[in-house]
């Protein structure tokens, strides 16, 4: 008999692990905390819909049951939220939504938490997962870490409780790749490194590239793939970043990298909000003439919201200089009016979308990249 799986959270990230799970034959179930029911993955479904907004645009009949009756049989559960909070508020709704997922778990049942945590995230989610359901971690209930992204099948390691092997989650996981079980100590430790190298790395060619003035270096950096980085790509992985910066206090080497990177962050929102005003001034536009427009097409079931959150900020900082800001995305109608617009350019498959549909040559074009390069001007 398949092993009974549940997923918490309709996110992008969770679904397509319950695809994976029902392409491979597993029994899973997904929960949709909007409605809230959890619904039968099967493979028919997996096979005609590959993403969560496909699967709600069609609105196909499923197999529903209650979420309590779900997580009461599953065998495992894995912990994929969607989370939306910011700030201090993230840590109550991640608890509050880690409380409703393991609430009904039975003993036996393998626990799976594949959202990114800092250090000691998971022994706390563990003093939690005890104290809700009286059960003891290691004696009568399993629990691992498996930070999932986008791209599931990059990770390579889960961390386990006891440091073992488990048969029942390489059979559901591992597929044709071969999964490392370590301590939970070790696997925090990896993830770390892991965004902090993706940062530090991100940090530098967003503080180098602030020296490229003139289009001569900004073509030749553009020509080394330094072009194609856009701000879609550079706050991927920013929630794991804050994770971490919250796992410790104090001055210290790995604090510095940590804060470094996330400056480096609100640095870059800065300097394209200073770009697109410099925009402004080089063609004598005044801001009541001048209407701006956030292209940035985004994944609204993602797991983690910190590309939302960072939309709003930038609309919300640019309407300091520029009344007219609005956000858009994929497909679009710009509707021209007496005003100039500038669009704003923010992942490399928005840039391509436009360049190939775009017929005005009036619109003024910012890529978002770390070279903030102008490709077209009125």
């Amino acid at each position: 008999m398949a092993t009974k799986v549940v997923i918490y959270g309709l996110s992008t990230e969770g679904y397509s692990l319950a695809c994976k799970i029902a392409l491979n034959g597993g029994d899973v179930q997904i929960i949709d905390e909007s409605t809230p029911s959890a619904i039968s993955i099967k493979q028919d479904i997996a096979k005609s819909y590959t993403s969560v907004q496909a699967l709600k645009d069609d609105e196909p009949l499923l197999a529903m049951t209650s979420i309590d009756a779900a997580i009461s049989k599953a065998q495992v559960l894995i912990f994929a939220p969607k989370i939306r909070k910011t700030g201090q508020d993230i840590k109550i709704e991640i608890n509050s939504k880690f409380k409703d997922a393991v609430s009904c778990v039975k003993k036996g049942c393998i626990i799976v938490n594949a959202l990114g945590t800092g250090f000691g995230g998971n022994s706390e989610n563990m003093s939690l997962l005890e104290h809700v359901t009286g059960l003891k971690v290691g004696k009568n209930i399993s629990y691992f870490y498996y930070p999932i992204s986008k791209e599931v099948t990059k990770k390579s390691y889960i961390g386990s409780s006891d440091g073992k092997e488990n048969e029942i989650l390489k059979n559901l996981l591992s597929n044709d790749k071969q999964f490392n079980f370590l301590t939970l100590n070790s696997s925090e430790y990896f993830h770390a490194i892991d965004v902090l190298k993706r940062f530090s790395n991100q940090t530098s060619i967003l503080e180098i590239c602030k020296f490229a003035k003139d289009s001569v270096t900004k073509l030749d950096l553009s020509s080394e793939k330094l072009g194609e980085i856009f701000l879609d790509d550079l706050i991927e992985g920013l929630f794991d970043l804050r994770s971490l910066s919250s796992s410790f206090e104090g001055a210290s080497s790995l604090m510095y990298l940590i804060n470094g990177s996330m400056k480096g962050m609100d640095g870059y929102i800065k300097r394209l909000i200073d770009e697109t005003r410099l925009i402004l001034k080089k063609n004598e536009l005044k801001a009541s003439r001048t209407k701006i427009l956030l292209l940035w097409t985004l994944d609204q079931h993602e797991m983690k919201g910190e590309k939302i959150e960072k939309l709003h900020e930038l609309e919300t900082k640019l309407k300091d200089y520029i009344g007219d800001v609005e956000s858009i995305s994929q497909p679009i109608d710009i509707f021209q009016n007496d005003k100039t617009t500038i669009v704003v350019v923010c992942s490399k498959h928005d840039l391509n979308y436009i360049m190939k549909n775009n017929k005005d040559n009036d619109l003024i074009l910012l890529k978002a990249n770390p070279l903030c390069q102008l490709i077209s001007q009125k």
